[in-house]
């Protein structure tokens, strides 16, 4: 995977092959819990681990939201995890999502049928909660702005910021028709966390002609790992100088691991879209400090490597 020349086809079966593959894990022996979130998408055991979770069960998410009970049931390839934001008198949210010794072959081909990519249903990735994370620690510069997340997933990172941060409004955007279901479902079961902020999904393709209706409208745009294939620097780097504002400061916080040279040929699109773009390595005490307890060799994370998996802060200003 680690061959910029691949399409992401060939990524897509790769991550098929590994998840059929993949031995299932024992009915028996150790705790039950530890083996069944070591089932989920997340790969708790291979993340920075910022933000506690824990498997919740329909009972527990039903108690915390606004929405009846149907709209919380789980179909067997699913789980709900709750994530305990490590603040104060903060809400409790709950993310349904993949377990991870599911694989359907539809999903393949839904995404090959719409050349569209696979990824945000494989896992939440570490990024993801990096972005999440700093988000939960910088509430302060969200409030009362318009704010589009993209390539969500299962929409971690906007869901944190529509729950602490008093933002106007939260789209939560992403280009699998599959994904933006799940986004609808956790965007469902947290209405109560959301206070006044207005939260809502969309489908959104980074090389869509036509997107008129949100042109030039948001403050801020987060998005975490969304510069791996090479093929849609293009259409990312356009997408983004035409969400943001042109009236007023505004900007994009992208999250992303270098990959070999794939985010700094993406970073070439920024510049020659005539955005201005500065890239910071330590950005958080807490953050950095776990990466280098990875780097040091913190055997909980054994495949560890910088390049690919601690993702560096990039701002992307007009």
């Amino acid at each position: 995977m680690e061959d910029g020349a691949e399409k992401a086809s060939s990524l897509r079966w790769k991550l098929l092959r590994q998840a059929l593959l993949r031995r299932r894990p024992p009915n028996s022996s150790g705790d039950s819990s530890e083996i069944s979130i070591k089932r989920v998408s997340r790969k708790a055991k291979r993340g920075f681990n910022l933000i506690p979770c824990q498997l919740a069960d329909d009972a527990d998410a039903e108690k915390d939201s606004d929405s009846s009970p149907s709209s919380t049931t789980k179909q067997s390839k699913d789980a709900t995890l709750c994530f305990t934001l490590p603040v104060d008198e903060a809400p409790k949210l709950f993310l349904t999502q993949r377990v991870n010794n599911v694989a359907d072959l539809s999903d393949f081909e839904f995404c090959n049928k719409h050349e569209i990519d696979n990824t945000g249903l494989v896992c939440q990735w570490p990024s993801e909660e990096v972005l999440a994370y700093f988000c939960l620690s910088h509430a302060d510069m969200f409030r009362s702005k318009r704010v589009i997340e993209l390539g969500s997933g299962y929409g971690l990172a906007a869901l944190v910021i529509a729950a602490v941060a008093e933002a106007s409004e939260i789209v939560i955007s992403d280009g699998n028709a599959q994904v933006v279901n799940y986004i609808e479902r956790n965007i469902e079961i947290n209405s109560g966390a959301f206070g006044d902020t207005k939260v809502k999904p969309m489908m959104l393709h980074w090389n869509q002609d036509e997107i008129s209706n949100i042109s030039y409208s948001f403050d801020l745009i987060v998005a975490s790992d969304c510069t791996f294939f090479k093929e849609f620097h293009k259409g990312l780097a356009q997408l983004v100088k035409c969400l943001l504002k042109k009236v007023g400061p505004s900007e994009a916080l992208l999250f992303s691991p270098k990959r070999g040279d794939s985010l700094d040929k993406f970073l070439e699109e920024i510049k020659e879209n005539g955005l201005r773009v500065s890239v910071t390595e330590n950005y958080d005490v807490e953050i950095w400090r776990r990466h280098q307890s990875f780097v040091n060799g913190d055997d909980s994370w054994p495949s560890y490597e910088k390049d690919h998996c601690y993702p560096l802060l990039v701002r992307i200003m007009r």
